[in-house]
């Protein structure tokens, strides 16, 4: 949403100022260092995962400072959003060894010293719901590595944020040399605006705000005698480009401070829009009611029954210049139910009030004629369409090309009434239309009516029918790689879920995209798109996925060939759980007799586990939450979805050209994660 938030200076004795948030145009966050160094900003986000401490082994460059700053992310024009710039502060902390200490020559030990620092600097941000870690890779020249000095710092834009919550930011290197820099920052609400009156300390002032319609007028809104400094918070909606400031010394003959600090400001002309009314008086006569002077102008229009844009009738009427606050009329103007008025400014048309509505009834279908003089006895006339002014007579196909013999007879021989007349410029004519509705199409068009309902509803059906097909719940189902028997196990979950019915995503059907981009962005990319569609990801623990888990909850790391999909599919789903987020998302299964549920690493079990296929109806039930649309899962459907369950699991487990895939493993809990 678009942000108004201001830092006002009104120092007694200097010019004030006005400082707004810095716009940012990029859509992608960037990074950038301050002089002498060079920064390279990883692609993506990354695991946050500080790490243990180590002992630097010389050298090394660390984060010292954070400082933030509001700007605002506008990848278009109207459209920003609040964003937090983060300037971490960098410095060389530790020092060199000597050389009977590091075990090299003179020669190597300066070989060493002469060359360029680097470090991997993580920037960990959290604002309730979003959590997200950015790398940033930092270069400092070896003339500028000195111990225990500052090098300079590296910027990063930007975390986007919400108005009025609190983020909370950490930094630090990888790998880990000092405790971890954080800072916490409540970011300002969206309703508010912060005046800051830059006063100094115990000095004593007057504080004046107003409105300044026109240059001479002013309208007190709050006076009071203040002392420096102070803030003072306006509602953003109040603010118009009229509002002014005025501040003044209690001391005698004193100067006093003005200024109009919204005077330009497109978030204060919205609301004075927003503010400003268009009341009708009496008929033909109309006010502009608002604070301040608008820039707009006020014309004449034809509004036509079928509600479709007011059509100003400039020429011939001419438009005036919005007047506020004063009754206004167009003089010579003859009274008519479609005349209406409509103040505009060069974007769009602002407001709309019809004159005569209230004491002439609803809009007439009546076709306006428009006669423009062209010369000293020479007219033209136009009826006006919504497609514009047809001239009379006419070739197209419009309404009133189709009548236009019988439009200028009625025109010529005074059947029309006069609306508007001007020697110079022309005159509005309203031709009444009823006589030229042939009541014989009126079957004709009845029927047409009933056949276009008709064919409505057909579509409507159909279109039910295609949003019910769409709105089966999607899943997403992560295995282990145990083998050719185990695959066929898995292969019939898939198929049994896609039967409920489920859209099923599993990396056994799209091997071919699987290996064009690789085991990780396939995995990321399907449990990015499963959730945004309020979808739930399915993990299928066995005795190896269960030993793998173990694996990498300790070393950070799994047995490489057959369980890199598992290593893959595991670093994108494992934060969701370490930092709350997997309850709703996540649902986990094992096959019976395959594994005790006791096995089930700590960290997974905050979401529902499920043995199938013995209890396969509590499974589908979970998978039914939080989906607009039921699964719909008769009796026997489920019984055949287990049965086939169960035999393909009688199968694996006497299966002998899949060994190991469906063995008992004693293998205990998994421990849990520090």
């Amino acid at each position: 949403m678009p942000v108004s938030w201001f830092l006002l200076s009104l120092a007694l004795g200097r010019n004030p100022v006005v400082v707004s948030l810095e716009r940012l145009m990029e859509p992608q966050d960037t990074a950038r260092c301050s002089l002498g160094l060079s920064c390279h900003l990883w692609d993506g986000d990354m695991l946050c995962l500080p790490g243990s401490l180590q002992s630097a082994p010389g050298p090394v460059l660390v984060p010292t400072h954070l400082q933030t700053e509001l700007v605002l992310r506008c990848p278009q024009k109207t459209d920003c959003a609040l964003c937090v710039r983060v300037v971490v502060h960098l410095a060389v902390h530790g020092h060199w060894a000597e050389p009977e200490e590091a075990g090299k020559s003179d020669s190597e030990l300066q070989e060493s010293r002469n060359a360029s620092l680097q470090a991997q600097v993580v920037l960990s941000f959290q604002a309730y719901p979003i959590a997200r870690c950015a790398l940033l890779e930092v270069q400092v020249p070896a003339d500028l590595v000195q111990p225990g000095q500052s090098v300079g710092s590296a910027v990063f834009d930007c975390f986007e944020a919400s108005l009025g919550a609190e983020v909370q930011i950490w930094s630090y290197t990888k790998p880990r040399y000092q405790k971890e820099l954080n800072l916490t920052q409540q970011l300002p609400d969206g309703d508010n605006v912060l005046l800051t009156l830059d006063v100094s300390e115990e000095q004593d002032f007057s504080f004046l705000l107003y409105l300044r319609p026109v240059p001479d007028a002013l309208k007190s809104l709050w006076y009071k005698n203040l002392t420096g400094p102070q803030n003072i918070t306006l509602n953003h909606t109040d603010l118009v480009p009229c509002l002014c400031i005025q501040v003044w010394s209690l001391d005698p003959d004193s100067e006093r401070v003005e200024f109009c600090p919204f005077r330009e400001d497109p978030g204060a002309h919205r609301n004075l829009w927003h503010i400003a009314r268009l009341r009708v008086l009496s008929p033909g006569v109309w006010q502009l009611d608002a604070p301040c002077c608008l820039p707009g102008k006020v014309t004449l229009c034809w509004q036509a029954p079928d509600q479709s844009p007011c059509q100003p009738l400039v020429p011939p009427v001419p438009q005036k210049n919005a007047t506020v606050n004063e009754p206004q009329d167009f003089q010579l103007v003859t009274g008519h139910p479609n005349l209406c008025v409509q103040v505009s400014t060069w974007e769009k048309v602002q407001l709309q009030a019809c004159l005569w509505a209230d004491s002439l009834g609803p809009f007439k279908d009546d076709m306006l004629l428009v006669e423009m003089k062209t010369g000293l006895n020479n007219t033209s006339v136009c009826a006006l369409e919504p497609s514009g002014c047809t001239p009379l007579p006419s070739m197209a196909s419009t309404r009133a090309a189709r009548l236009g013999e019988e439009l200028l007879q009625d025109f010529r021989s005074h059947q029309c009434m006069q609306l508007w007349n001007d020697d110079n410029l022309g005159s509005l004519w309203a031709c009444p239309m009823d006589k030229y509705i042939h009541r014989r199409w009126v079957l004709v068009w009845l029927a047409c009516l009933l056949l276009a309902a008709a064919l409505f509803f057909f579509l409507l059906l159909k279109k039910d029918r295609r949003k019910a097909a769409r709105g089966a719940r999607t899943a997403l189902l992560l295995h282990s790689a145990d083998g050719a028997g185990y695959e066929r196990l898995v292969g019939a979950l898939a198929s049994a879920l896609s039967q409920m019915p489920l859209r099923v995503a599993v990396d056994l059907w799209s091997r071919r995209e699987l290996s064009a981009h690789g085991a990780l962005a396939w995995f990321h990319h399907q449990r990015r798109r499963i959730l945004q569609e309020d979808g739930v990801v399915i993990i299928l623990f066995s005795p190896a996925a269960v030993a793998q888990c173990q694996q990498w909850l300790q070393l950070q790391t799994v047995e490489p060939g057959r369980h890199d999909a598992l290593a893959a599919w595991l670093s994108c789903v494992l934060p969701d759980f370490l930092q709350g987020r997997a309850t709703g998302r996540y649902v986990g299964v094992y096959f019976d007799g395959l594994l005790h549920p006791d096995s089930v690493p700590s960290p997974f079990r905050v979401a529902p586990l499920f043995s199938l296929p013995s209890q396969l109806p509590a499974f589908l039930d979970a998978l039914q939450g939080g989906c607009s649309t039921s699964l719909g899962r008769p009796a026997d459907r489920v019984e055949r979805v287990a049965q086939a369950l169960q035999s393909a699991l009688d199968s694996c487990t006497s299966s002998s050209d899949a060994p190991g895939c469906c063995e008992e493993w004693d293998l205990g809990p998994c421990p849990t994660l520090e």
